[in-house]
């Protein structure tokens, strides 16, 4: 089974804090799948990826973009894993799917919405009950990240 992490946002937005993760999976040598909930949320984080410093250049792709099968990060609203990444990140109360194909999978919440920490909960405990090996982590007031618990 993967390795699972939760993380729980604090302080910084979603889209930043994904940034910082997916800097250490690509210096890691790892490629990453984004799974989001909707076709829109896709467009949101995209955009994101492009955007978010002028002077850097996250890689990327979305199922739109040319060879998809190449980019080191990929965004989807479904299960596809055209460059056969082995690190998945899981968004905005996206669907679990399939995870056993994954190396690691990082769950990312934001610890201010009740709706999502009850969510995240009930994928600890599921996880947890199936012996899947677990780490929480919590987001300081500077935007690091504080292992908290495993399983």
């Amino acid at each position: 089974m993967s390795e699972i992490s939760f993380y729980q946002l604090g302080r910084q937005s979603i889209e930043r804090a994904l940034l910082k993760l997916l800097q250490k999976t690509l210096d890691g040598g790892n490629k990453a799948v984004i799974r989001l909930a909707s076709d829109a949320d896709v467009g949101v984080f995209d955009l994101a990826l492009w955007t978010h410093d002028p002077d850097s250049f996250l890689p990327h792709g979305t199922a739109n973009s040319n060879f998809p099968e190449a980019q080191p990060v990929y965004l989807t609203d479904g299960e596809d894993n055209p460059a056969g990444a082995d690190f998945l990140f899981i968004l905005h109360g996206a669907p679990i799917g399939d995870i056993d194909k994954y190396k690691r999978v990082f769950l990312v919440f934001n610890g201010a919405i009740a709706g999502e920490v009850k969510r995240a909960r009930e994928h600890w405990k599921s996880f947890k009950e199936a012996g899947a090996n677990l780490t929480y982590w919590s987001q300081t007031e500077n935007g690091n990240w504080v292992k908290k618990s495993t399983a």
